[in-house]
């Protein structure tokens, strides 16, 4: 097969990491109406393709302790091939996507997910996964509680990390 005639899938895998105690909690907490606390990954090439604090990582899709995703999102289809996309990643996970470069609220899985469609597809993520951060920073409850949220780090147990050398998982 060709590769550098073939198209594959870009998917945006969608996660509920509150699993629903989000919809009804944050009417009472942050004045106003959440309907999940987004966790997002590409699928492309046959794995899961994700950004927490241990740094990028991949699973086989829906192989992370999150289960099946809430939602599957068609972001398009892309002409980059496996080894470029792998190069891509090794690239990120040096800079700008290395475990100790997460934080919570501006630099978390959605905005490596963002990333990653842009460069795949030309599209982005939906913005309601993209504007969460700053919908619940917009919130008193939201501000007060920053200082421990920026502590938390979320790594998603059960894939690979890639280690920003290519060819090394």
């Amino acid at each position: 097969m060709d590769q550098h005639n073939t198209t594959n899938t870009v998917k945006l895998y969608v996660y509920d990491m509150s699993r629903g105690m989000a919809r009804q909690l944050s009417p009472i907490m942050l004045g106003k109406q959440l309907d999940g606390i987004w966790h997002t990954s590409i699928v492309i090439f046959g794995d899961e393709f994700f950004y927490g604090g241990e740094g990028i990582t991949s699973c086989p899709p829906g192989g992370t302790m999150l289960g099946e995703p809430n939602s599957i999102v068609d972001l398009g289809s892309t002409e980059v091939t496996e080894d470029i996309f792998m190069e891509y990643l090794s690239s990120l996970g040096e800079a700008t996507y290395s475990g100790d470069n997460y934080r919570l609220f501006e630099h978390n899985c959605n905005t490596f997910s963002n990333e990653v469609a842009q460069f795949l597809t030309g599209s982005k993520v939906p913005a309601y996964i993209t504007d969460l951060p700053a919908e619940v920073l917009s919130t008193p409850f939201g501000q007060a509680l920053r200082p421990l949220l920026d502590s938390i780090s979320i790594a998603p147990p059960g894939g690979n990390v890639i280690n920003g050398h290519y060819g090394q998982r």
